[in-house]
């Protein structure tokens, strides 16, 4: 169980220090190339949205890890589908309003999404060649 919750520990710096420089990032370059722009989300929400899911679904992955089951790959491609399936539910709002323009407000859901599934995948495979 040591294992787990330094894995867990380490996952969760990381995921806040990325958070942090994504959320930067990408609200700088809003203020600079989308001042016309409104959006139908903050972008903070979209950040948290990611944290929160990804954080969950690294956590059932280690935790099911720690308990010996090495065999990950099906418990991740479940968590990956129900990511997506939590990603049609946050923009629910969003697409089923009448809202002018909807295709800002989902680039800015989905470039952070593939970068948080990257980190996700990345995370998980490096502790798999540890192990």
């Amino acid at each position: 169980m040591e294992g787990f919750k330094n894995r867990q520990i380490t996952f969760l710096a990381q995921l806040v220090l990325v958070t942090l420089v994504l959320l930067g990032i990408h609200s700088y370059l809003l203020s600079y190339f989308a001042t016309n722009i409104v959006f139908f989300f903050p972008v903070w929400h979209i950040y948290v949205f990611h944290f929160i899911v990804t954080i969950l679904i690294y956590s059932i992955i280690n935790y099911r890890f720690s308990l010996g089951k090495k065999s990950i790959f099906n418990l991740f491609m479940v968590m990956t589908l129900l990511k997506m399936i939590f990603a049609i539910l946050f923009l629910l709002p969003l697409l089923l309003s009448d809202f002018e323009n909807k295709q800002p407000d989902v680039f800015n859901f989905f470039i952070p999404y593939f970068m948080y599934l990257f980190l996700e995948v990345y995370a998980l495979t490096n502790f798999l060649k540890k192990a």
